[in-house]
């Protein structure tokens, strides 16, 4: 493809022009300040791209979502969370020597420190858990210092992080701490060590939830990671960062909101039609919560899949939860109602999520930690490919619209 070429001030200039493996085109400009004096002006870097990258891939008209090529409804059939976590870190889907290999480490280093029960303890119960974990996540480089292995070091961290989970769970809750048990995979020990136990539809549902939510290319969490690493911070207090990028409300925290608003409803009646109304009124305030998508232009291909996820738990549950039948008909509604569908306002992931996590009795301040949980090994796979490339420390620019120089 030929270079672009932009005229600024009777000067022309030209840059390469990059074309990704999907087709997606982008203007290299690394030079544009050196050449012109000039730089761009991009905010919330929605036209920027930071890096180039091979592990996820978007399209987000076509509603398309893939892992190192594999579509996330294969993913989500087929794998389990452990083949996700090495597929996403290490580039492809591990063989079966690989496979067992990893989850031995995984068990190997899941244990945690006693002391860090004491960091636990330490802080007041009303603690929101996301602070919880992002603190004594930051914690662990104390006990677990980084090593010359980057490889060993990304291990001990994915095993280490879901015992604190599960510990700052039970912490919450006010009960004991379960220990690791050496003879479970990944996810079953979590659910154990959450709450003691576990069923096949509740391991098949978690593994079909963290896996949706284990990278989403490069959004608010993933890009605060690529910046916290590319300073050459250690992977603890990298994640930790990534922990509280994903703690607000316009990112990991949507599926709590989803939650809260589908009990405001059912509080007020569950007249679905009445706020829907209010969705369409500009004036009334309300704004229906796991509707659209900045990136997916269609229907989130992951709202498809968990939606039958969470009719399975609730079934095997028993649970008969006024809240799903009222989402439904919110659904309804958005592929219906000519409103949402000229708006192209679908259910996205975070429309179910909060549901299956709410019927496993998980308190709704805790579902960000559990999206934490999901999207741990894609940070992992976006550090570890930033630092692999070397890639410069990242200091973006700015336009200043202060005042000039004055006498103080």
């Amino acid at each position: 493809m030929s270079n672009a070429k932009l005229s600024l001030n009777g000067k022309e200039y030209e840059f390469p022009v990059l074309v990704g493996s999907e087709g997606e085109v982008a203007i290299d400009i690394a030079a544009l300040r050196g050449q012109s004096g000039a730089i761009t002006l991009d905010p919330g870097y929605g036209n920027t791209g930071s890096c180039q990258s091979a592990i996820t891939f978007i399209d987000g008209e076509k509603g398309i979502l893939r892992y190192r090529g594999y579509p996330i409804e294969e993913l989500a059939e087929k794998s389990t969370f452990d083949e996700v976590m090495y597929l996403l870190i290490w580039g492809d889907k591990p063989s079966a020597d690989q496979l067992a290999k990893f989850r031995a480490q995984l068990v190997e280093h899941a244990g945690l420190d006693e002391r860090v029960k004491k960091h636990l303890e330490a802080l007041p119960a009303t603690t929101h858990p996301m602070a919880v974990i992002s603190s004594v996540l930051a914690t662990l480089s104390a006990y677990y210092p980084s090593t010359d292995d980057r490889d060993e070091d990304i291990v001990r961290l994915l095993a280490k992080f879901k015992s604190l989970v599960a510990w700052s769970y039970r912490r919450k809750k006010g009960l004991d701490y379960i220990n690791p048990d050496p003879n479970l995979g990944y996810v079953e020990d979590f659910l154990n060590m959450m709450f003691g136990s576990y069923d096949e539809a509740t391991v098949s549902a978690m593994h079909q939830l963290l896996i949706l939510h284990a990278d989403h290319e490069q959004n608010c969490s993933t890009s605060t990671v690529r910046m916290v690493g590319s300073s050459h911070a250690d992977v603890y207090a990298t994640m930790a960062a990534g922990v509280c990028a994903l703690w607000g409300p316009l990112h990991g925290g949507a599926n709590q909101a989803v939650i809260e608003m589908l009990e405001a409803i059912q509080d007020d009646g569950g007249d679905v039609s009445k706020y829907v109304t209010m969705a369409k009124d500009k004036e009334s305030g309300f704004k229906l919560m796991g509707f659209g998508h900045r990136v997916y232009k269609n229907f989130d291909p992951r709202a498809r899949i968990i939606k039958k996820a969470a009719d399975k738990v609730l079934d095997a549950l028993g649970i008969d939860d006024p809240s799903l039948d009222i989402a439904k008909q919110l659904e309804q509604v958005a592929l219906e109602d000519e409103f949402f569908v000229a708006r192209k306002l679908y259910p996205n992931v975070d429309f179910y999520s909060g549901i299956i996590y709410r019927a496993l009795n998980i308190p709704t301040d805790f579902f960000t930690v559990m999206f934490a949980l999901g999207r741990m090994p894609g940070w992992i796979s976006q550090w570890r490919e930033l630092r692999d490339e070397n890639a410069r420390i990242h200091r973006p620019r700015q336009v200043y619209i202060g005042p000039k120089q004055r006498s103080f």
